[in-house]
Parts: structure tokens; sequence; C-alpha cells
């Protein structure tokens, strides 16, 4: 094996020493391994996805782009959530690496580990500035919706099979 001549300091910097197309993020400056998705959980992902990317690029609203993608939300965290949208007011956040930033809208899909969606990282959306966020559990397809109003999260509550993206008006039905 190799010897790194600077070897990483922090969480972040032995994040960009991972091989392209690793699955994990950085939560909390520590690496966390993701699992490969699972068959509930990939089909409810595309059929929102497609949605959610007809309306925004029929509209010419922003982009719409869902994992693999690496969202540099601070120097601690790097996430990878399902699906994101970026308005075009704040499309500067889109670099080649990733995004560096908080895109308008994240859907994170829950996976094993929930209370990285429902605690950890919903804590860095709503602290970084993300607008609009969902959480949907591909099981049983409950899902619920946060709205960041003065820097605080305030639910745009709960439904099964179907939601409202309130930031672009959009009803999806999954």
């Amino acid at each position: 094996m190799e010897s790194l001549a600077h070897p990483p300091c922090t969480g972040l910097q032995a994040f960009e020493l991972l091989p392209e197309g690793t699955r994990c993020q950085l939560i909390n400056d520590s690496i966390i391994m993701s699992p490969t998705l699972l068959v509930p959980h990939a089909l409810i992902k595309v059929e929102i996805a497609i949605t959610l990317y007809n309306y925004v690029k029929e509209n010419k609203a922003g982009i719409v782009m869902f994992t693999p993608i690496d969202v540099y939300m601070n120097q601690t965290n790097v996430y990878q959530p399902d699906i994101i949208f970026v308005s075009n007011e704040i499309q500067s956040i889109l670099k080649k690496r990733g995004v560096f930033g908080a895109p308008d809208l994240v859907i994170e899909l829950l996976s094993e580990d929930r209370k990285y969606d429902l605690v950890t990282k919903k804590a860095v959306y709503e602290k970084t500035g993300v607008k609009e966020y969902w959480v949907i559990d591909p099981e049983t397809k409950w899902c619920e919706g946060f709205q960041l109003s003065d820097g605080k999260y305030t639910s745009l509550g709960e439904s099964t099979g179907n939601f409202t993206i309130a930031l672009l008006n959009l009803a999806i039905d999954f």
C-alpha cells in the first residue's frame, strides 16, 4: 500500500480521497457507508424523480438531480440526498465535483438507519437553509414535509402515497 505524503486531518479530507462513485456520506465528520438501494426505495425514487424532473424542465424552473451526487452542506457534512431541486436563482452552487450549498428542495427516502434522515440530516438541512425537506418511507409510503420559515422548519403535514411540494405547488402521487 502506498503511503500518503500528507495524511488527511479531517473527515472531509478523507472523504475527498475516496474513489469516485463510493456510496458514502460524511455525517458530522464521520464517513458513513451507504447500502445499495432496496427495490421499493429505487422504484419510488424513480417515480418521484421523473415527475419532478418533467415538471421542472417543462417550467424551466431549475435542475433536478438524484444520487449519487455529493451535496456539500458544510465542512463536516457531505450528503447524497435521494433527490434534490436547485432553482435557477441559486445554480451557482453547482460545481463539477458536486453541489456546494443548500439546494432549494431535498427529498430523502428513509433507509434502515432512519435517525440520520429524521434527526441528524434534518437539523443540518434546516441550519444551512434548505427551503423544503421531505422524508418518505418507501415501505409504507408515509411521508412528511418541512418548510423553512424564519430559520426553522415547520411541518407541511404528513400523508401516505402523495405529497405536495410547496415551493413548486406540485402534487406528486407515488
